[in-house]
C-alpha cells in the first residue's frame, strides 16, 4: 500500500498555507514528494470560493480572503481541525465527486472512531451531526493532484460559525460538535482537535488506501 505523509503546522496563516500547498502539489505533479497531508488550524478567516464572488456574497463582521477552491464561503479558526491532501488520485478516482465523496466517507469513519453518527446530506456536500453541518469540503485539482481539502469543526470559539450566513446557506446550519453536546467520548475522554487527527490518522488507510507515516512538525514556507 501507498505510504502518505502527514505533516502537522500547528497554528498557521491561512493565506501562507495556501500558497505552500501550491508549491507542494507542484512537487507532486513531478513526482519529487510522496502523496502529502497537511494538518492544521488557522487563525479565523472566511475563505471566499469563486460560486461566492459570483453570486457576490458580502460577509459582514470575519475577515476573509478569497480563494481558488470550489465551493462557496468556509469559516476558519481556533477549535477546527483542518486537512489538506496533497494526494495524486488513481484513475480509477478522477472524478470530483468521487474524491469528495472519499472525503466525507472519511471524516464520517473518523467522527464514527469518536463515538460521533454522522451522515451525508443531499443538500450541502459535507459530513452533517443532528441536522447541522460540521465537516465541509472544498477541493482544488491539477493534473488530479488535490490541493485545498476538509475541515472539522470540533470545539469552535462562542457562535462564530453559526452567525455565518450566505451561499443558500441560513445562519446556525453550521455549528460544531461541542455544540451539539459531543464533547467526550463514551469512555470520557475528551473530544479535541488532536483526538480527531487521531482518529482521521487511524482510518486513513481504510478510506484513503494510503499508510499514515508518522507525522513531522512542519513549519509552511513558499518557495520564491
Amino acid at each position: 500500500m501507498r505510504a502518505i505523509r502527514v505533516l502537522r503546522a500547528g497554528m498557521a496563516e491561512h493565506s501562507v498555507v495556501s500558497e505552500a500547498m501550491k508549491d507542494l502539489q507542484r512537487d507532486r505533479i513531478e513526482g519529487n514528494i510522496p502523496d502529502t497531508l497537511i494538518i492544521v488550524e488557522h487563525p479565523e478567516v472566511v475563505t471566499i470560493g469563486p460560486k461566492a464572488r459570483r453570486d457576490g456574497v458580502e460577509i459582514d463582521g470575519y475577515p476573509t480572503m478569497d480563494t481558488d477552491r470550489g465551493g462557496g464561503i468556509t469559516w476558519h479558526g481556533p477549535g477546527q481541525l483542518v486537512v489538506y491532501p496533497i494526494i495524486k488520485w488513481e484513475v480509477e478516482d478522477q472524478s470530483v465527486r468521487k474524491i469528495i465523496g472519499i472525503l466525507e466517507d472519511w471524516a464520517i469513519a473518523a467522527m464514527k472512531k469518536c463515538g460521533v453518527e454522522s451522515y451525508k446530506d443531499e443538500s450541502m456536500q459535507g459530513a452533517w451531526v443532528d441536522g447541522h453541518k460540521v465537516c465541509s469540503i472544498g477541493l482544488s485539482f491539477l493534473h488530479w493532484v488535490s490541493r485545498h481539502g476538509m475541515s472539522i469543526n470540533v470545539d469552535t470559539p462562542g457562535s462564530r460559525v453559526e452567525d455565518l450566513e450566505g451561499c443558500g446557506m441560513i445562519r446556525g446550519t453550521h455549528t460544531s460538535l461541542h455544540q451539539l453536546g459531543y464533547s467526550q467520548d463514551k469512555f470520557g475522554n475528551p473530544l479535541d482537535v488532536r483526538r480527531f487527527e487521531e482518529a482521521l490518522l487511524e482510518t486513513c488507510e481504510e478510506i484513503l488506501k494510503r499508510a499514515p507515516m508518522s507525522p513531522e512538525n512542519w513549519t509552511p514556507e513558499v518557495l520564491a
